[in-house]
């Protein structure tokens, strides 16, 4: 398996750049696998796609909008910097690809 299978078109039109108000109104897909079929919800629906003992987890992270492009000066081929957290001084977490 390659990275790159993993790569998709992402338009900046579907990112949300600030929550939706009241939050419980972003918007739910539900697959439902028997029927093959996708429904377009709102997340206070999901109550009723859940029964006792399912786990629902929550990611509650920020997305820090510091994405780097550059190119290896050796090989020219293309690296990308996502800023993640500022640590101490100058040093930051990051992710390269």
């Amino acid at each position: 398996m390659k990275l790159e299978e993993f790569d998709y078109c992402l338009p900046l039109g579907f990112i949300a750049q600030k929550s939706i108000k009241p939050r419980d109104r972003s918007r739910l897909m539900v697959l439902n696998r028997p029927r093959k079929k996708i429904q377009h919800k709102i997340f206070k629906d999901i109550k009723d796609y859940l029964k006792k003992g399912d786990l629902l987890v929550v990611n509650n992270t920020k997305v820090l909008p510091a994405r780097l492009y550059g190119f290896k000066e050796r090989t020219k081929g293309r690296v990308e910097v996502l800023l993640i957290k500022s640590l101490k001084d100058k040093y930051w977490e990051v992710l390269v690809r």
